[in-house]
């Protein structure tokens, strides 16, 4: 008899208030080991809030979370070092130089010098920031600093990567390395969690999703299914979130 595999993230009953506002309302969501994820939702809806809770970011109000069967709230010194995370509006030590700043995070998780140095200069090269290796990150452009802190979050060989918004003002042949990357981390058994606003992306990229409305799950398992019989994730998705209400013509942008 086979023994069922823990999820990769496994969420019961998360919730979120800031102040009035109630953020993420009970979430309950199993995110299948060796799965690449995608997490869609509207602006406001909850995303971000909920993958702060769901990686330690961020406390819940109630609720639990674990991840490979670990809770990450009980046991986090043995739950964290599984995880990557690529946070969206990363605040990083920008005053290092991105070199600097992959060793400090892999030494930060205990990895030996030589191992970080190895690590460190495989990934500057996959992701094109060889150049940029000895650039302070004050000075990179957005997306390289988006792929300084996927770096940061892939130093330490995690089981299961979290990255919100990774695609973020990345130029297009810096994205096509980024797939390769994720594509290949899933290949080998690990677990890719995104979230995306580009329905093209999360349709060609996962193979689950879930859409967030609301700080709710209005819809989640795999891509066919959230899909539905018209086959089309962004007609599911408008239907799930709603269109936008207030469709007026703005005949005053006419000029003529």
């Amino acid at each position: 008899m086979s023994i069922e595999p823990a999820p990769a993230l496994s969420l019961r009953g998360l919730t979120k208030r800031f102040g009035q506002t109630l953020a993420v309302a009970g979430v309950d969501l199993d995110i299948p080991a060796g799965s690449f994820f995608g997490v869609v939702g509207p602006n406001g809806a909850g995303k971000t809030t909920t993958l702060s809770m769901a990686t330690g970011l961020l406390r819940p109000d109630a609720g639990t979370v674990a991840v490979l069967g670990v809770d990450l709230w009980a046991a986090p010194e043995t739950a964290k070092p599984l995880l990557g995370v690529l946070p969206d509006g990363l605040h990083t030590f920008d005053r290092l130089t991105g070199a600097e700043l992959i060793s400090y995070a892999g030494r930060l998780r205990g990895l030996d010098r030589e191992v970080v140095r190895e690590r460190r200069d495989d990934l500057l090269a996959a992701l094109d920031l060889e150049d940029a290796g000895g650039t302070l990150v004050m000075d990179y452009s957005a997306g390289m600093t988006k792929k300084v802190g996927l770096a940061c979050a892939l130093v330490h060989a995690p089981r299961v990567l979290v990255l919100d918004e990774p695609f973020e003002a990345v130029d297009p042949v810096s994205a096509g390395a980024i797939r390769r990357i994720l594509q290949a981390f899933v290949q080998t058994g690990g677990t890719v969690v995104l979230s995306s606003h580009v329905m093209a992306l999360v349709e060609r990229l996962c193979d689950h999703v879930a859409v967030v409305g609301a700080g709710r799950i209005l819809d989640s398992g795999t891509l066919a299914e959230v899909r539905g019989a018209t086959g089309d994730l962004e007609g599911r998705f408008v239907e799930l979130v709603g269109d936008v209400r207030d469709q007026r013509d703005l005949t005053w942008l006419r000029l003529s």
